[in-house]
């Protein structure tokens, strides 16, 4: 499908401007540059009474005006009013359904065995791309066809749509997922179906660190390629899964680290590489010219751990 127009759509709510309520992405060619046909996107929003945000997120992705886009919707069943905004937009849909399922993941992997594009990802119902995101990969999987998956940078925004923080990654390594964390977010990933097809879906079983554990478990079959570009947001509020199940995103990550690591997490290996992976990613900062990002981490940090020894 090509992507609609900004005047195709329904008109935005009242008080809502900027992306990706007034603005769209640019229009593209019908062809690549090398005149071959744009590779098919298939994007999944897993859904569940998020009607404060998914609007947004909808918009966010046919407002992209990729030429061959392919937009799947599935919604646990909400009781709000998400599947009323799902309704709104569903003739830009390839397929939505709202029934109840056995989570997020389940909802995700549903939608991937609906989909039939070349390029797969999926964003979150409370999370938006940012403009140009699906130009941007498509191109850098046309000029490297060996990368496996493409990862950017994230924005953080309030409730408000007001941007509050960013999150910058550096050049992938499986061994610094492991045993630092946090390389990529799927906020701004995007990969072939073939890794998808060869990884396997995502864990049912985990209720939040899913992407972490799939993320791992695809970089054993591909190559990963970031670009130091901003492609997708992630919304902080109150509501979140990130902050109201916090407790269980950190046991699972303990047990997903264990399925992955050779010693113990409070091992003298572990600690080293944990240690290893935090200065290889400060070069990086260095040398990709991200130095003022690297010292506004340390400052907060420092403020953060500051504040906790007062409070203790």
């Amino acid at each position: 499908m090509q992507c609609p127009t900004l005047s195709e759509l329904p008109p935005s709510p009242v008080g809502k401007t900027g992306w990706p309520w007034t603005e769209e992405g640019p229009q593209l060619p019908e062809t690549m540059p090398d005149g071959r046909p744009w590779p098919c996107i298939s994007i999944v929003t897993p859904s569940y009474n998020q009607g404060q945000f998914i609007e947004e997120t909808i918009r966010s992705v046919l407002l992209q005006r990729y030429p061959n886009l392919e937009y799947i919707v599935i919604d646990g069943g909400s009781t709000d009013n998400s599947v009323e905004i799902i309704k709104k937009y569903e003739k830009y849909l390839a397929y939505w359904v709202s029934e109840l399922d056995r989570g997020q993941a389940d909802a995700i992997n549903k939608g991937f065995l609906k989909s039939t594009g070349d390029i797969l990802a999926w964003q979150n119902s409370d999370d938006i791309y940012l403009p140009n995101a699906f130009f941007t990969v498509a191109d850098v999987f046309r000029n490297h066809p060996a990368a496996s998956l493409v990862f950017g940078n994230i924005k953080f925004l309030d409730e408000g749509d007001r941007e509050c923080g960013e999150l910058r990654f550096v050049p992938f390594s499986q061994w610094a997922l492991i045993y630092e964390g946090t390389m990529l977010a799927n906020q701004a990933a995007f990969w072939r179906r073939e890794l998808f097809l060869t990884a396997g879906p995502l864990d049912t079983s985990l209720t939040f660190c899913m992407d972490y554990e799939f993320f791992l478990r695809a970089s054993l079959y591909g190559r990963f390629k970031f670009i130091r570009r901003f492609l997708g947001a992630f919304r902080l509020h109150g509501k979140s899964k990130s902050s109201a199940l916090s407790h269980i995103g950190m046991r699972e990550h303990a047990d997903v680290v264990r399925r992955f690591k050779m010693s113990s997490e409070r091992s003298r290996k572990a600690q080293a590489w944990k240690a290893l992976s935090i200065l290889r990613r400060s070069l990086y900062y260095a040398i990709q010219g991200d130095v003022n990002y690297l010292i506004r981490g340390a400052i907060a940090r420092r403020k953060n751990s500051h504040e906790r020894s007062h409070s203790a």
